[in-house]
């Protein structure tokens, strides 16, 4: 199977949509320490599910062995691939180096990853005094190249915001367009397509660029990604998880209820009926916030309307900022297909993801938040010192590809290297 290096990793939703496919991860290059620990973990997860041996990953996550403990049972090689560096011209050299060892002898076939993308994020450039002009992030995909000009994979997929189209350099010239000229003097034909998540099985509207680069002069090689459209409500996402009110719940597994439905087993979110899950806890909130909260929800349930901050009473709005982002509270709709995009600002405050049940009231979960990104049941989220932290699991989980977005690209490419084994072996038997 192919074997791919995933830069920028993050907490590994791009990754797991590729291993799903198939593919063989070599290494993941990541700068955040808590999401490189989840990401050892869950390397450890799939070398342990091969033994047929989760014992030791279950009795980590119920708190009966530490980090420490648990990596020990762990070759060394498993957690090796995953590389914490903050990709540079001066980090560059040894992670070429930690890579070649990882490597050895064998080829890498594809690059996957996409870079930070608050630089050329429409929010992002909103709240920056200068637009991210000059932004140090505008240009990561410069060192991006460097790692296609080493290792010349046939493929390499770059994800990023919509936001990319649009963001300019300081000399007015498009971020995208200089992007796609470096990558052709590197060797690679790209080509790139809008894709919405929820068109590929996730409960939610979220809109990516899918960048695919091919080494050589092709026309053709953008894989078709079959549509995967799905009539579930979002509400099924929650229905098995234990009832719980804001600071309530815990981070060990807790047993899930009897699920009767479809979705969270065809997504793979789910492996079996019943099954644990870890992170269903829910952050503590204000008297205020709650009061906010039964509002929006009961808006919500009776008229299908968002209310605005301005349509708050006056002794609720607490903010000074009346013009712009009225839309700060926001219920998780359940009777709807597709969630809003679930981003990194949830670590924050829970206030643009209110749980649809009123008698909850409260904001989702980590795991909750995991699930309208489509990460398995089983995935753990890390910290940096092996106390689990809430807060740096929303994060992660904000930031992250969802893994059945990840898996459907992941599957329609694999199609176009299947094809070029099978143009060789025709070419030999001639």
């Amino acid at each position: 199977m192919p074997k791919y290096l995933d830069l920028f990793a993050g907490a590994g939703g791009l990754s797991e949509g590729f291993i799903r496919a198939g593919y063989e991860p070599v290494a993941h290059v990541e700068m955040d320490v808590a999401a490189c620990y989840t990401l050892k973990t869950r390397a450890a997860y799939h070398w342990l599910k091969k033994q047929q041996n989760l014992v030791p990953y279950t009795r980590y996550l119920k708190g009966e062995i530490s980090r420490t403990d648990f990596y020990d049972l762990i070759p060394e090689d498993i957690l090796g691939s995953v590389l914490n560096y903050e990709i540079s011209k001066e980090t560059l050299p040894i992670i070429f180096k930690d890579i070649d060892a990882l490597l050895g002898n064998e080829k890498l076939d594809l690059i996957v990853g996409g870079p930070p993308c608050q630089a050329y994020s429409i929010a992002g450039r909103a709240r920056s005094e200068n637009k991210m002009v000059g932004d140090k992030r505008n240009y990561l995909y410069k060192l991006y190249a460097e790692f296609l000009k080493k290792y010349q994979p046939k493929y390499f997929v770059f994800e990023n915001v919509l936001g990319l189209l649009s963001a300019k350099d300081e000399d007015g010239t498009l971020h995208f367009d200089n992007m796609r000229k470096l990558f052709k003097t590197c060797g690679y034909t790209t080509d790139f397509r809008p894709l919405n998540a929820s068109d590929y099985g996730v409960l939610q509207n979220r809109k990516r660029i899918i960048l695919i680069g091919y080494r050589g002069e092709k026309t053709d090689f953008y894989p078709e990604i079959p549509i995967v459209k799905s009539k579930h409500k979002v509400g099924e996402l929650f229905c098995d998880l234990p009832s719980i009110k804001a600071g309530e719940g815990v981070i060990t597994p807790v047993e899930t209820a009897h699920y009767t439905g479809k979705y969270l087993f065809s997504s793979k979110i789910k492996e079996y009926d019943k099954e644990p899950v870890t992170f269903h806890q829910a952050r503590p909130n204000t008297d205020q916030d709650l009061e906010i909260y039964r509002i929006v929800v009961d808006t919500w349930n009776k008229c299908k309307t968002r209310i605005a901050y301005t349509d708050l009473p006056e002794r609720l709005r607490t903010h000074k900022n009346t013009k712009s982002f009225l839309d700060r509270f926001k219920v998780v709709a359940g009777n709807l297909t597709c969630a809003q995009t679930v981003v990194a600002h949830i670590s924050r405050d829970g206030h643009y993801f209110i749980h649809p049940d009123i008698r909850q009231n409260r904001s989702l979960t980590p795991r909750e938040a995991a699930r309208i990104q489509t990460f398995p049941d089983n995935y753990y989220f890390e910290s940096v010192t092996g106390k689990p932290s809430r807060t740096l699991a929303y994060k992660q989980i904000g930031n992250a590809v969802p893994v059945c977005l990840a898996y459907s690209i992941a599957d329609a490419l694999l199609v176009r290297f299947t094809e070029g084994d099978k143009n060789v072996e025709e070419s030999n038997t001639r």
